[in-house]
């Protein structure tokens, strides 16, 4: 059914749902907001302790509370009501004029002028809750370009061999971020941060309140190889540290 849908109204329909939301958390319901917040932290610390039980009934008790206040939400309701009309009138369409299969008839393609692809596999993976860390062992190196919910994510360069040079690009909600450098390679870091620190190389964490900073190596334009770092948390600390 979506994949009748065209990005554009896509884009469309998450900005109503966006804006209708917001609407109502500050307008129809303020306790909305506080309600949220609180059983997302309580998610979010029942998970870093889920090895525990007590880490087990914090992570189960926010996750409950969190989906009954979605569940109560006019938003959530609006919108449900919405997809099962869009869902009725597509599926009605689709009755009417249902896709017809054709027979194929092979035939001779040039695929000269084809490039030949190779698909590569990221370091790490998108990840709404949960820690995410770097092979352990050596492994092939591949620039990294992530978004990530809650959880930290520890980057280890001293296992890999890097190019002349490399990105690292993490778009993070709520966790710590640490990578580990190599002496012989420079350095160039680039952070936003909500609420949080920064330590890079043992300097004194900085505290960060709707921040931007960057700083570079001395000869990060000079030698090479060199890693550029690009990161945004809403709320966490990010440590670079020499291995």
């Amino acid at each position: 059914m979506f994949n009748r849908l065209s990005t554009d109204t896509l884009n469309k329909l998450l900005i109503i749902g966006t804006a209708l939301l917001i609407f109502e958390l500050l307008f129809m319901n303020e306790g909305l907001i506080f309600t949220v917040a609180f059983s997302s932290l309580v998610v979010y610390l029942g998970w870093k302790k889920y090895n525990k039980l007590f880490g087990k009934v914090f992570f189960w008790f926010g996750l409950v509370l969190l989906i009954i206040t979605i569940l109560n939400m006019t938003t959530f309701r609006f919108l449900l009501v919405a997809a099962i009309i869009f869902f009725l009138i597509n599926y009605f369409q689709y009755q009417k004029s249902p896709s017809k299969i054709k027979p194929y008839k092979s035939r001779n393609i040039d695929t000269s002028d084809q490039e030949s692809l190779i698909k590569v596999e990221p370091l790490l993976q998108q990840r709404l809750f949960g820690d995410e860390k770097t092979s352990e062992l050596t492994y092939e190196w591949n620039d990294i370009n992530i978004h990530g919910g809650f959880g930290n994510r520890v980057i280890d360069l001293s296992n890999t061999v890097l190019p002349d040079e490399a990105i690292i690009s993490i778009r993070h909600f709520v966790g710590n971020i640490t990578v580990y450098v190599p002496y012989e390679v420079e350095v160039s870091l680039l952070h936003s941060s909500l609420l949080g620190r920064v330590n890079i190389f043992g300097n004194t964490g900085e505290r960060l309140i709707n921040q931007t900073l960057s700083y570079k190596t001395q000869d990060y334009l000079i030698n090479k190889p060199r890693v550029k770092i690009i990161t945004s948390i809403l709320s966490g600390d990010i440590e670079v540290k020499r291995i």
